[in-house]
This record gives C-alpha cells, sequence and structure tokens, in this order.
C-alpha cells in the first residue's frame, strides 16, 4: 500500500489545508506514514506570514533532498503559501521537488500527482486566483483524532493591512455557504468530534459576500443546534468587525467558548494608521470592554508586531501600556518583518534587527507576567476541562472554555471528555488541576 506524509508549516488555516491535502490522498488509496523515510510521497505544506517561516520551508526541502537520492521513486511536492509568493522561484531553489502548486490548487492535487507518475519531470500550476464564478469545491480531509476540528468558513483577506501578504497568496474574502458548514460539522459530530472551530483569515466578516447576506452570528446559531457538538470556537478575529451582536450571541449560547482571539498588533495609532489596521487605541478599548460586559469570565488573546517601519520608542512603550492595560491572557508577538509586495516593505524607515530583538524581548518578558497575573486567580476554581490528548509523562492535556491549557492525572480514556477540574498551580501558560471526580462526563 503506498504511503504518504504531509510537513506542515504555519497558522491553523494551514493545518487544515493539510487535513485536505491528506484526505485527498486518501480517497486516492494512501496510508498515512509517521515519517518521511515511510513515506512514497511527501508533500511540504508552508506558510509565509514572515521571513522565517520561508527560510524554515526551504531549509527542510534542503533537508529532504537527501531522501530524494535515496528513494528515487519518492514524489516531492511543496504547496501553500510560500508557492503562491515565490512561483518559479521554489523551482531554483528546490530543483529537486516533482511537484509545485499554490494554495488555489489543493483540491487539484489528485490529478496533478497523476501527471508526475505517468512520467512529468516536474509539475507546476500555480493559480493567482479561484475564477469567481466557481463554487468553493468540498473536499475531504483527514483528521488525526476525534475531539477537535477545523472548518474553513471563509477563505481570502479584503483588509490589505501594509505589512501582510495574505490577500496576495490567498486572495479575496469568499465564504462558504451556510449550509455547506453545517453540513460539514454534522458530519463531524457523527464522527464523533465533540469541538469545532470556525476558521477565516478574519471569520468576523463571514457572510458579507453571500445572498441573502449573513453573518458570523447567524452561523454560530445554526452550528450551535447541532447535536454532539459541546464546544465552538472561532478565529481570527479583526477588531473593525467586532460587532455587539457578535459579541452578545457567544454570550448567549452555551456552546461557544468564551474565548476572543483579538489582534491588535501595536498600542499606537500613528502605528495602527500606517499598518492600515483601520481602528485606534480607543476603538480596541471599547471593543473589550464590550467583551467583559457581556463576559466578565473571557479571555482575550491577541497578536503583536514590533519593530514596524517608523516605530519609535514612544510608540512601542504605548505598546506595552496596552498589554498591562487590557490584561491579555496570551500574546502571539512577532519582530517585523517585510514581505516582498507588501506596502510596508517599502517604507524607508526600517528598524534595525538589534532594536527589534530588543523590543521583542521586553514585550515577552511583560506579556508573560501579565499571562501569569490573569492565571493565578483561577487557583482553587472549578473549571471544565475538554481533555484532549494523552500527556507526553503520562497523566492528560485538555483545555478550558477560555482555551486554557490544563495538565491533570487521569487516564487515556478521558480524552474527549469533559472533566470538572480544580486547578491547583498556575503558570504563565499552562494550568495545573486535579479532577473532582473519578469519572469524567461528556
Amino acid at each position: 500500500m503506498a504511503r504518504y506524509h504531509v510537513i506542515t508549516y504555519g497558522c491553523q488555516m494551514n493545518v487544515r489545508d493539510s487535513e485536505t491535502l491528506a484526505g485527498l490522498l486518501e480517497s486516492m488509496g494512501y496510508e498515512p506514514a509517521d515519517r518521511p523515510e515511510d513515506a512514497d510521497v511527501v508533500l511540504v505544506n508552508t506558510c509565509t506570514v514572515r521571513e522565517g517561516a520561508d527560510e524554515r520551508a526551504y531549509g527542510r526541502l534542503g533537508e529532504l533532498r537527501r531522501l530524494k537520492q535515496q528513494k528515487p521513486g519518492l514524489v516531492l511536492g511543496v504547496a501553500g503559501c510560500l508557492v503562491q509568493k515565490d512561483r518559479e522561484e521554489v523551482l531554483r531553489r528546490a530543483p529537486h521537488v516533482d511537484l509545485v502548486f499554490g494554495v488555489h490548487n489543493l483540491h487539484r492535487l489528485p490529478d496533478l500527482l497523476r501527471q508526475v507518475q505517468e512520467g512529468c519531470q516536474r509539475v507546476y500550476e500555480v493559480w493567482d486566483r479561484r475564477p469567481k464564478d466557481e463554487p468553493l469545491p468540498v473536499l475531504p480531509a483527514a483528521r488525526r483524532g476525534r475531539v477537535r476540528a477545523y472548518v474553513n468558513v471563509i477563505h481570502g483577506c479584503n483588509k490589505f493591512c501594509t505589512f501582510c501578504i495574505v490577500p496576495f497568496v490567498r486572495g479575496r474574502e469568499r465564504s462558504v455557504p451556510p449550509d455547506q458548514v453545517v453540513a460539514e460539522v454534522r458530519e463531524l459530530a457523527a464522527q464523533g468530534f465533540v469541538e469545532v472551530t470556525l476558521l477565516g483569515q478574519n471569520v468576523d466578516s463571514y457572510g458579507h459576500d453571500l445572498r441573502p447576506r449573513t453573518d458570523l452570528a447567524d452561523l454560530l446559531r445554526r452550528v450551535h443546534e447541532v447535536d454532539g457538538i459541546q464546544r465552538i470556537r472561532f478565529t481570527t478575529s479583526h477588531p473593525r468587525d467586532m460587532t455587539e451582536k457578535l459579541i452578545r450571541t457567544v454570550a448567549e449560547l452555551p456552546k461557544v467558548c468564551e474565548h476572543i482571539h483579538l489582534p491588535v498588533q501595536s498600542g499606537d495609532d500613528e502605528v495602527l494608521r500606517r499598518m492600515h489596521r483601520t481602528y485606534t487605541v480607543s476603538d480596541y478599548l471599547r471593543t473589550v470592554d464590550r467583551i467583559r460586559h457581556h463576559m466578565p469570565q473571557a479571555s482575550i488573546t491577541t497578536d503583536l508586531i514590533v519593530g514596524f517601519p517608523g516605530e519609535t520608542e514612544e510608540q512601542f512603550e504605548n505598546t506595552l501600556r496596552l498589554v498591562e492595560r487590557v490584561g491579555f491572557d496570551a500574546c502571539n508577538t512577532a519582530a517585523y518583518s517585510p514581505r516582498p509586495g507588501t506596502k510596508a516593505a517599502t517604507f524607508p524607515d526600517q528598524v534595525d534587527e538589534a532594536t527589534k530583538q530588543r523590543r521583542l524581548w521586553a514585550l515577552n518578558q511583560l506579556a508573560e507576567r501579565v499571562a501569569y497575573a490573569r492565571n493565578r486567580p483561577l487557583v482553587g476554581t472549578t473549571q471544565e476541562v475538554l481533555v484532549e490528548e494523552a500527556g507526553r509523562h503520562g497523566g492528560v492535556v485538555g483545555r478550558t472554555r477560555t482555551n486554557k491549557v490544563v495538565t491533570l492525572d487521569g487516564p487515556p480514556e478521558w480524552v474527549g471528555r469533559v472533566v470538572a477540574v480544580r486547578v491547583t498551580e498556575a503558570g504563565s501558560w499552562v494550568l495545573r488541576g486535579e479532577a473532582l471526580v473519578q469519572t469524567a462526563v461528556g
């Protein structure tokens, strides 16, 4: 039996794309392999949000060259956002690759792979975008485990932030029809999944391009009605699109978890303007206040960039002040990385690397302290923990409704169940707890 292995870089969107690639391969009769060395087909699904992601992907392709030499029959392919950005450059930097295809060509994998197997030396297919009048395909997905699943509800992005390459590689926004989303969620419930995460580059933009027009709040209500699904999450939100209606809906629906990922990127209005984020710090804080008014227990996480072109020390300090003011439960942080083709890459006032790294270190230190301050009061409280997997060193690992990771003693049979847990220890990123009952519920 032929076997495959998919290597994934990047965000949850890429993880979901890799599940689609795996599903397509399994529909062709392939079985998964745990290691590239055991596979007949190896696909590298790439990310390009930052320069480091590019280099990691090219580095991995370089490592796989030796495997290709050892196994001449191995089919080595590369897909994803890096391909969409670099195009033929991928062929130059990785001439040993057999198959190169972009994010808009994932559904074409079976045909492209057959072309390779029929003797084409190298197969290259990268579409700029999917035709507007062509419906979004319903594709298989091979998901591992039976606890959490990702569901794409909107593809692409219309925001064109000056630092971001996503609109150029993933295209403009296209919402998945609600009936199609609900059908996928029903199938997941039938398979035994208990939690779904609705995905989009700007998930709050969902539905603006559909007729009749709908929105994410309406979609959440429909997904909430699916029997068997116990928890619903969504990501990533844009502050401009986080409406009062959406916040109230999250607060009202018992299955929707009280965790909002709301990237702010900077705590300075001038930097936000140059980023083309279309909101001010005051706007952002009003949204945070609305979330906490309706859901005092909610966790709020964010993305932050330091060293954006022209960022002064005072502007960076404004970001630190915002982190303290909001009290984020977690921050995904990064030093600004110029992406070719984006507007910010052409700005003349680029910040030097030493300054970026100094600011990034200071921000990470503060984010860790703030996260610990948010977690410390949870000690002694009881939390509903959905057990996701067995721990590497015994016990089990799960998450609270607010997306906090919790480790506790318990049998592997608890995976997929909800456990009432008393928090006994708190760190910045992980809680420790003990089950209040010997048997999990759910």
